[in-house]
């Protein structure tokens, strides 16, 4: 049982969801707030995929889908409602809102009252639109606390795991939907076709781990990605949140006891 702050987490992807992950740990209690069809790639540490599935477990921690104006704070797990406006906001009142849509540019801003708002990477400036920002960037210590300006810009590259960078991100071909021929855990090879969208075939550029898929049917733009191939194997386990999302979730909650959200560690 938790009876911690409110948090309002805008966004249940990847990093949304570690996020929450770390906030549930420390006691806060959390709403989080999607899109109606989120593209979720790692879709096992993603609170996202409870819009399709009604709940979802990331971390051992549970979240639960809710309709929007039924949706509450709760004592336990996380609750997660489609509510890309944030128009339940101001019914909830939360102690403080993270925005972690992670769209590398400026957000459209949060309806957030007098909350405080701690951002998460490019695109928020301390002082303007956020009280404080995360660093997201995994070349410029991610979870880094920035008081004063912005996180490190956007270079569209990802970053690098086991020696590779854009050759471990599948990207759709065409537009269309996907049609998978594997799944998240598998073992891939370089040149196996993992799936097919729009009839065209989604190639893997390396060998390794397919640590991550949008899922089956999803509906795709020409070059949106589809999935993560993980280059160092069998030793990874894909229902895991990762360091880097644990960093981030780590900063975001010293950003809130900065705040004054969070009491100072005894």
């Amino acid at each position: 049982m938790r009876d911690g702050p409110r948090i309002w987490v805008q966004g249940a992807g990847e990093m949304a969801s570690a996020v929450a992950v770390c906030l549930a740990r420390a006691g806060c209690r959390v709403v989080m707030a999607e899109i109606a069809a989120p593209l979720a790639v790692r879709r096992q540490v993603c609170f996202s995929e409870a819009v399709y599935d009604g709940s979802a477990c990331v971390a051992g921690i549970p979240g639960v889908l809710a309709g929007a104006v039924e949706a509450t704070f709760r004592d336990e797990g996380v609750t997660v409602l489609v509510d890309p406006d944030a128009t339940q906001m101001s019914r909830l009142r939360p102690q403080a809102v993270v925005d972690a849509r992670m769209t590398k540019r400026a957000p459209a801003p949060l309806p957030r009252g007098g909350a405080p708002l701690v951002g998460l990477g490019p695109g928020f400036t301390c002082g303007f639109d956020a009280d404080r920002v995360v660093e997201t960037h995994r070349e410029a210590a991610p979870g880094r606390v920035i008081a004063a300006g912005s996180a490190a810009a956007d270079t569209g590259v990802p970053g690098e795991v086991g020696g590779a960078t854009r050759a471990r991100l599948l990207r759709a071909p065409a537009a269309g939907h996907l049609d998978p021929r594997s799944a998240i855990g598998d073992l891939v090879v370089t040149g196996q076709v993992v799936g097919l969208v729009g009839g065209e075939p989604v190639v893997a550029a390396l060998g390794g781990l397919l640590r991550g898929l949008v899922r089956p049917g999803a509906l795709l733009a020409a070059g949106d990605k589809v999935g993560d191939i993980d280059p160092r194997g069998a030793s990874i386990d894909p229902r895991e949140v990762t360091d880097k999302g644990l960093a981030i979730g780590a900063g975001v909650l010293r950003a809130l006891t900065d705040l004054g959200v969070l009491a100072e560690p005894a």
